[in-house]
């Protein structure tokens, strides 16, 4: 009976060079998967296969001593009597593992188990391939055996060099599509569960009992995120007063996106116990100076209370670019700005001083991050600015656009004039009151 050879199956784009692929990190883990990839990878370009054979007799074996791969290049055999020696000569250049079945399995192991030496060569090796060697006609071990993770079986009897060079070159190829399966199912996953957990942690507004209309826009700067070191909220207290808030942590990492979730959190547990301007955003400097990863970081607030009855509302800047607030009959400006403080994690024992702005009977307040501003107007360095932000909002108001249309206008808009994606987080917010 012939021994069984798999047929090769297609490798996938990003593991055969015609796909990019992220760089892996200078040491750890990482560099040891990628040294054994690249591996694999030289191995089907042509660089020299190396074997590793583990074997008790390794000098009776029938193996032909000269193998040759499908360029004619001979196959590097190393041998070792034991998976001790195994473990020692198991270095990132060997390609594909032939083991013998018959060897003793360590000492320990379940005497009934006939597959002992190869879950143990399995663990030691995890990355590579793996030919099982078995007696002639025990066909149902050596099926067992690619059941239990060897990419094919031979019969040590009816070995030849041409058919044993074969067999390796397929069980590379054959581990290292599996193995590119397997990684991209698994990013796959933790894409997944990435985003149903940066979703998560998206505020969901608590305005019940609230006649104003909400509306947000969200858009991080970092590429194929969902979260970004942007932060809003916005919530009712039982007296009938809605407070919002949007911030801007410094950075575009995963490190400034969490904590801005966690400035937020902080945000709503304090106004929902009461504090409001300074005393609140002193507590948060500090929730920011403990969790922030080093001295440097620091995020820019803004904060708003809106009376009960809608026509008036406190303000707090923190470094924070001023809201704009459009009323009928009169353009869309923005609103005072004179007593803006200092951004949250600069100046220790900073003041927040607390404004008091006149909003009428019928409004618009629209809070955004600095990234609505500094994108670029075509092709030279100017800045959109608050400026030309105020005049663009004008001319889509001017249009009739409200709420959401208004603000995915907005994005889209700042997008168009910087020629493509903003490199920055956006995030912006918008309350009306319509009596």
């Amino acid at each position: 009976m012939p021994a069984p050879i798999p047929r090769q199956r297609a490798i996938p784009a990003a593991e055969s060079g015609q796909a990019q692929t992220a760089a892996p990190n200078a040491g750890g883990p990482l560099k040891e998967e990628a040294n054994r990839d690249t591996a694999a990878h030289t191995a089907a370009a042509g660089t020299t296969l190396t074997l590793l054979l583990i074997e008790d007799d390794p000098g009776g074996s029938p193996i032909v001593p000269e193998l040759l791969d499908s360029s004619g290049k001979p196959i590097r055999v190393r041998t070792a009597r034991n998976l001790t020696e195994a473990g020692r000569l198991l270095t990132d250049d060997v390609h594909c593992i032939l083991l013998d079945l018959a060897l003793t399995a360590p000492g320990g192991s379940d005497a009934d188990d006939e597959l002992a030496v190869l879950r143990h060569v399995l663990e030691l090796a995890p990355r590579h391939a793996v030919l099982a060697l078995t007696a002639s006609g025990d066909a149902e071990r050596g099926a067992e055996a690619v059941r239990v993770g060897a990419q094919d079986y031979l019969f040590r009897d009816e070995l030849d060099g041409r058919l044993l060079s074969r067999a390796i070159r397929y069980a590379v190829e054959r581990k290292r599509s599996d193995s590119a399966e397997r990684r991209l199912a698994e990013g796959r996953v933790r894409a997944q569960e990435n985003r149903r957990l940066e979703r998560g942690l998206l505020p969901t507004p608590l305005l019940e009992g609230s006649s104003l209309r909400f509306a947000a826009r969200y858009r991080p700067g970092r590429s194929r995120a969902l979260l970004g070191g942007d932060f809003y909220d916005c919530v009712r207290t039982p007296d009938g007063t809605v407070h919002a808030m949007i911030g801007d942590v410094c950075g575009h990492g995963p490190d400034e996106a969490a904590l801005g979730v966690e400035l937020r959190i902080a945000w709503r547990a304090l106004t929902l116990a009461g504090l409001c301007g300074d005393e609140l955003l002193n507590t948060l400097q500090q929730v920011l100076e403990h969790e922030r990863a080093d001295d440097e970081i620091f995020a820019t607030l803004v904060t708003v209370d809106i009376s009960p009855d809608g026509r008036r509302a406190g303000m707090c800047l923190a470094g924070h670019p001023s809201p704009l607030i459009a009323r009928p009959g009169r353009p869309a400006e923005l609103l005072p700005y004179d007593n803006n403080g200092p951004a949250l994690g600069l100046l220790p024992g900073a003041r927040w001083p607390r404004m008091q702005v006149e909003l009428g009977s019928e409004w618009s307040l629209m809070l955004y991050t600095d990234g609505l501003i500094e994108g670029r107007v075509g092709e030279g360095g100017e800045r959109l600015g608050q400026e030309g932000m105020v005049a663009m909002v004008r001319r889509q108001l001017d249009r009739g656009l409200t709420g959401e249309d208004l603000l995915r206008t907005a994005v889209s808009e700042v997008r168009d004039l910087n020629g493509g994606e903003l490199t920055d987080d956006v995030a912006v917010v918008l309350l009306d009151r319509v009596p």
